[in-house]
């Protein structure tokens, strides 16, 4: 008997062991992340601090000039900013009705076969680089819609915001699926029970219901739209011209990045550290659409 209680503390010993370990291995993973994230900001505000020494922190938000690599450089990020939403608003208003409506159909109409054939196929979209979408926009894209729009430049916003939008459509259709069809049944059962058809329960029920999940799928998706970089460097022109027509060439503040880091700059220069203010810039914009799209996840969750 003896022999048994001590079996059996021993057991539980090694089970509370390996729960300390998983537990702190689980820890280690979120700090790490946590950690990262940190270590980023600290590092683009540490550089940035040394470009803001030489420009005002008023000339770069407000300047409409941004040549950094001239010889007479000027730091005005709002024609990046400008490239930055034009694109993203392109690409938008693309994936989020397209998104939306997949999503809905494959929650509330498609036949299960057609549902575990299709989602694939759109999740596929992701795996697919980046920079096979530049080329397509740039050599493919471009070139159908000069057809329907006459003296469009070679270089311009509408084509790579276009097919930045077909990209992101695997962000919202995906997770929006997910959240409609976490929607109780109870609750389209009860639409039907007062007469409302398919496709009222749809739009009236489980979208208000699920709208949670469906405003975190339009945040991922901005903040993906806003991140992009090859296809806008290859694509769009990398001429920092403030407008905000997509029809015409610009530059966002991702493509610049990528522009200035494959130059010879020397590190600690003023050119150099533009590049973390224009980053900083970009931090600061995503992490404000998470603000809001985390307070918009609130309101509508305590609505509904």
């Amino acid at each position: 008997m003896a022999s048994g209680i001590e079996g059996r503390l021993g057991h539980n010993t090694a089970r509370h062991v390996k729960e300390r370990v998983i537990e702190a291995i689980l820890f280690f993973a979120a700090s790490s992340a946590v950690a990262v994230t940190i270590a980023i900001v600290g590092i683009l505000l540490y550089e940035s601090a040394g470009f803001f020494e030489h420009v005002t922190v008023w000339e770069f938000l407000t300047g409409t000039v941004w040549t950094p690599l001239f010889n007479d450089p000027k730091f005005g990020i709002l024609p990046l900013v400008a490239g930055t939403l034009t694109v993203a608003a392109v690409a938008l208003a693309v994936a989020i009705p397209m998104g939306t409506i997949i999503a809905l159909y494959l929650s509330e109409f498609a036949p299960h076969s057609v549902r575990e054939t299709v989602k694939p196929f759109l999740e596929l979209l992701e795996a697919v680089p980046t920079v096979v979408f530049g080329y397509f926009a740039l050599l493919y894209f471009t070139p159908f819609l000069q057809i329907f729009v006459p003296g469009l430049p070679g270089f311009n916003m509408l084509a790579p915001g276009i097919v930045i939008g077909v990209m992101i459509i695997p962000y919202i259709s995906s997770v929006s699926e997910d959240a409609m069809r976490a929607v109780p049944m109870s609750m389209r059962e009860g639409s039907y029970a007062m007469g409302a058809t398919r496709f009222q329960t749809a739009i009236r029920v489980v979208t208000p219901a699920a709208i949670s999940g469906i405003v975190a799928a339009y945040v991922l998706a901005v903040s993906r739209a806003i991140g992009e970089t090859m296809v806008v460097a290859i694509a769009a022109g990398l001429q920092p011209t403030f407008t905000f027509n997509p029809m015409e060439p610009a530059a966002t503040i991702t493509a610049f990045i990528v522009q200035v880091s494959m130059g010879d700059l020397p590190h600690g220069s003023i050119g150099y550290q533009s590049i973390f203010a224009a980053g900083l810039v970009l931090v600061c914009m995503t992490l404000a659409l998470n603000i809001f799209g985390h307070f918009m996840r609130k309101r509508y969750r305590e609505v509904y």
